[in-house]
């Protein structure tokens, strides 16, 4: 006597309940490629529920579902504007061929290539939480609209005067370690970011902090409002730019 469990039968025309979204579809669009959720779900090994109507019913948002169809039928890539979303559901049903044709596509390989830029600030995320935080402290303290903080943004490890700056052509320079300890403060700001070594500069990184805090539907504005003066040794002084930013809530 075999113990092998029978295959349930799928009909080659299927309905389906995505969230509350219909659609019909073939069961061999669903099975086109082998390693995903949807040809394991539709495999016959799984129970499937259905909904009054005999539906096969997904307990996911169906607003993107025939992006995911179009291109399980004829490889089909969504519009630029809803690739972001689309990704995730192709993440969801883990759909591989998907995956890769959409992260070579903008904006997810600009969002490649800025991480590399972030990856080099493993602190990043957490002075954006930092950012908030204040923020929103302080404008509830004030019952206020806005906040504003003060953030140092800085790209060289150690300051270099202007005299120093035309004799180095590297992206940083080495002191001897008890040089460098006469260089080691912290400005007096809410936050702070950097040091890094990369072509992007600190406009680049002051860009990333606003559109992150934007993508949290938090408005931020920046202005630069001087440097640090604090005095170090002999003739250097500090002279990271120090930047004041107003974040808004409502």
């Amino acid at each position: 006597m075999c113990g092998c469990a029978l295959l349930l039968q799928f009909p080659e025309i299927l309905s389906l309940n995505v969230g509350g979204t219909f659609f019909t579809t073939r069961l061999s669009t669903l099975r086109r490629h082998e390693d995903t959720m949807l040809a394991a779900m539709f495999s016959g090994r799984y129970h499937i529920p259905q909904d009054a109507d005999g539906r096969y019913f997904i307990d996911r948002d169906g607003h993107y579902f025939g992006d995911i169809l179009n291109f399980l039928r004829e490889g089909e890539l969504p519009p630029q504007e809803l690739i972001r979303a689309v990704h995730r559901e192709a993440q969801y049903y883990s759909i591989g061929p998907l995956l890769e044709q959409l992260e070579d596509m903008q904006p997810l390989t600009g969002e490649k290539v800025r991480q590399a830029f972030l990856d080099l600030l493993p602190y990043y995320r957490d002075n954006l939480e930092r950012i908030v935080e204040i923020a929103k402290l302080r404008a509830m303290q004030k019952k206020a609209r806005f906040a504003k903080l003060k953030i140092c943004v800085y790209k060289e490890e150690m300051p270099i005067t202007p005299y120093e700056r035309p004799l180095f052509n590297s992206l940083r320079f080495e002191r001897s370690d008890s040089e460098a300890k006469l260089f080691e403060h912290h400005c007096e700001v809410d936050v702070s970011f950097g040091p890094w070594e990369a072509v992007a500069d600190v406009y680049d990184l002051l860009h990333c902090i606003v559109s992150d805090l934007a993508e949290r539907g938090i408005s931020a504005e920046q202005q630069c409002i001087g440097v640090c003066d604090k005095h170090l040794i002999n003739h250097y002084y500090c002279k990271r730019p120090i930047y004041e930013f107003k974040i808004t809530w409502w």
